[in-house]
């Protein structure tokens, strides 16, 4: 039967009033693919390299040895300043680019490093760099036992080293203060605020004795119970940008006051 003009309207009408006619098909959604956790081997292999990584460079040399080859000599009238130290140097202006802007100043820590670590290395990231002046700050690592048990004697010991191979190279030393610590974060129960005392009446009457700058952050930072004042660490350790701006000025009259001593050679 042929279709008349008034079938093929009625035909397109209906057509148009079905919402299925006219919809495309809806593409079916689809969860995401979970994600697996991270099983114990995993772990178990990420730990292995860790530890081996630690005994193959357990000083971490090959932290700097780049920076170090491309750094050049300081200039003529350059007093270059090298920080050697833990994580509380290492943190110093790293994430934002603002570390003693304007200085001829080195920055040479190594988060969670202990001072027989710093000593291994003090000629590659401190000595070849040839400064004028080193700033040490190193310890707490040592009184949280990162790289295992120790003693007040043996950190002392290493401190002294580090100062006789300063001198020994013509490089003044600025001897710091250790820290506020109440706690460890890392490892709970150590009661650090006596040892930090002990050792900074230690280094303060070492570098008296011998001629060194002492540079005494701890003062300026500790609260009456011997951790960090409110607002100046995170996490009782670490100093905040807050902290880092009381040890700044600090510093800088440490090293000026060193470069004004002449330098002394054994």
């Amino acid at each position: 039967m042929l279709a008349t003009p008034f079938s093929i309207v009625l035909m397109f009408t209906l057509a148009a009033a079905d919402p299925q006619a006219q919809a495309p098909p809806q593409p079916t959604t689809q969860p995401p693919p979970a994600t697996a956790a991270p099983s114990a081997d995993d772990a178990a292999a990420r730990q292995r390299a860790a530890e081996q990584k630690l005994l193959q460079d357990w000083p971490n040399l090959a932290r700097y040895r780049d920076d170090n080859a491309k750094l050049p000599p300081p200039g003529k009238d350059e007093k270059r300043v090298v920080f050697i130290g833990d994580s509380i140097t290492d943190g110093w202006g790293r994430r934002t680019n603002d570390f003693f802007p304007g200085r001829p100043y080195v920055n040479r820590g190594i988060s969670g490093q202990t001072t027989p670590q710093m000593l291994v290395r003090f000629r590659a990231d401190v000595v070849a760099l040839d400064p004028a002046v080193v700033v040490i700050l190193a310890g707490i690592n040592d009184i949280a036992e990162n790289t295992g048990p120790t003693t007040m004697g043996a950190i002392e010991d290493n401190l002294a080293s580090m100062c006789d191979i300063a001198t020994a190279n013509g490089i003044r030393v600025v001897l710091s203060s250790v820290t506020p610590a109440i706690d460890f974060p890392w490892r709970r129960g150590m009661d650090p605020a006596p040892k930090v005392r002990t050792l900074n009446a230690w280094i303060k009457q070492y570098a008296a004795s011998h001629g060194y700058t002492y540079l005494d952050y701890y003062t300026a930072l500790a609260d009456a119970e011997g951790g960090m004042k409110a607002g100046l660490a995170n996490d009782g350790v670490h100093p905040t940008p807050a902290g880092y701006a009381i040890m700044a000025p600090l510093a800088e009259q440490a090293i000026a006051a060193a470069l004004e001593t002449p330098p002394r050679r054994r």
